[in-house]
């Protein structure tokens, strides 16, 4: 077994001007901390040039197509990384179009690789926008773990600091996911050290 620790790509999906998504960010990165199983990589999608028009061929048809010089970075640390964790708001009963563009520009970094999420809205607490997403990432031959966390009515949870009123049952099911996303990275890490993942296409 690597004593390598494992690379968690933690992903802020909403690009919106006054978003949340940095505050979620700050808690769930302290729960991967206390976890203790990754070394964590956080990927802005605000930091990150993302072009809504996608090139003429696909990633999936042509993996090693040129992208922007200026997607260099993002492409390379989705590459490197072990796993995923992204946190999602919920507009309109879907996920934002930044997240969806940085998911269309890419193909074989998703694959083999677990994800994980963490959804904030004021109704649903971004159920909705998770289970597009699972489906998304099905066609992308990456693995969904079951579990998630979950912020209904998020602006009621949190203090004016950012911090949660109440911590306990969050840290929980954060701790379960992570819990998750380890042995699902291990897991499929070993399998892609040993011979190359077939999915292509």
């Amino acid at each position: 077994m690597s004593s390598t620790p494992l690379r968690l790509a933690v992903i802020v999906g909403s690009v919106r001007q006054g978003r949340f998504g940095p505050v979620v960010a700050r808690w769930f990165t302290e729960q991967v901390a206390a976890h203790g199983g990754f070394e964590v990589d956080l990927i802005d999608l605000a930091d990150a040039p993302l072009p809504l028009a996608l090139p003429p061929v696909p990633p999936a048809v042509e993996p090693d197509l040129p992208r922007p010089a200026e997607m260099a970075d993002l492409t390379g640390r989705l590459g490197a990384a072990d796993a995923f964790v992204v946190l999602t708001p919920e507009y309109n009963r879907s996920f934002p179009a930044s997240l969806k563009a940085a998911i269309d520009w890419h193909y074989t970094e998703w694959q083999a690789k677990p994800i994980g999420f963490v959804g904030y809205s004021g109704g649903t607490g971004g159920v909705l926008a998770i289970e597009q997403l699972k489906q998304v990432f099905g066609e992308l031959h990456a693995h969904t773990v079951r579990n998630a966390v979950s912020f209904p009515r998020y602006y009621l949870l949190f203090d004016g600091d950012g911090n949660l009123k109440e911590p306990g049952e969050p840290g929980r099911a954060a701790a379960t996911m992570l819990d998750e996303l380890s042995w699902w990275a291990a897991a499929l890490g070993a399998a892609r050290r040993e011979r190359p993942y077939p999915g292509l296409g």
